[in-house]
C-alpha cells in the first residue's frame, strides 16, 4: 500500500480537547502512523482567526497569517479527513468561519478573466468527512436528507476539485457505552491505516 500524505482537519471548536471528536481524530492519527503514512492535524479551536464579513474581503482580503500554515498543510495533502459534531443541523460556525477563510479564490478555485467557469485548484485530493451527532444518523441521512453535509461535499469539496469524498456518520453520540465507542475508535484506527 502506498504511503498518503493527509491532513487532518479537527473542526470541533472547543480547545479542551475532550469531546469524541478529539478521541476520533487522535485513532485514526495512531492508525496512519502504524501504516507509515505522512499526517498533520489542523485544530481549529486553537486558531486565532476574524470571520469574513464582506464579499470585497473574501475575494480580495489576504488570508489571516494564522491560517496561512493550514493552507500549506492542505495545499501538500492528497487525502483529507475533516471531523466536527453536528451543530444546529451544520457544521459549528467556527469550522464554516474557518473554511471560508481557507477555501478562498485563488486558492481553492479561480475564475477566469473571460467569464468561464471557475477553475478547480484542489484536484488530485480525496475526503472523508466524519460527523458526530446526537440524533440517529439515519434520522440525519433519510428525514433531514444530510443537506448540510451534501452541502460541504458538493459545494465546497468538489467544486475545488476533491473527489471523492466519503462520509462517517456516529449518531446518538451522547448515549453511546464504552463498547460502542471502543468500536467507533477501532474503526478509526482502521481507516487511518489504509489512508481513507
Amino acid at each position: 500500500m502506498e504511503n498518503k500524505c493527509i491532513a487532518i482537519i479537527q473542526g470541533h471548536p472547543d480547545a479542551d480537547g475532550k469531546h469524541f471528536c478529539h478521541a476520533l481524530a487522535e485513532a485514526y492519527i495512531k492508525g496512519t502512523q502504524t501504516a507509515g503514512h505522512s499526517i498533520q492535524l489542523i485544530d481549529i479551536a486553537h486558531i486565532q482567526f476574524p470571520v469574513l464579513r464582506t464579499k470585497a474581503d473574501f475575494y480580495e482580503g489576504v488570508v489571516p497569517e494564522s491560517l496561512q500554515q493550514a493552507q500549506q498543510i492542505i495545499q501538500s495533502a492528497q487525502h483529507l479527513v475533516i471531523i466536527y459534531p453536528l451543530w444546529l443541523g451544520s457544521m459549528p460556525a467556527y469550522l464554516k468561519a474557518f473554511i471560508e477563510q481557507v477555501f478562498r479564490p485563488g486558492f481553492a478555485a479561480d475564475k477566469g478573466n473571460d467569464g468561464q467557469l471557475w477553475k478547480k485548484l484542489l484536484t488530485g485530493k480525496t475526503a472523508h468527512i466524519i460527523v458526530t451527532m446526537g440524533m440517529p444518523a439515519f434520522i440525519f441521512r433519510w428525514y433531514y436528507l444530510a443537506h448540510s453535509l451534501k452541502s460541504l461535499e458538493r459545494n465546497i469539496l468538489q467544486f475545488c476539485g476533491i473527489k471523492p469524498t466519503h462520509e462517517t456518520l456516529i449518531g446518538m453520540v451522547d448515549a453511546l457505552d464504552a463498547s460502542k465507542r471502543q468500536q467507533w475508535l477501532e474503526k478509526m484506527e482502521v481507516l487511518g491505516r489504509a489512508g481513507k
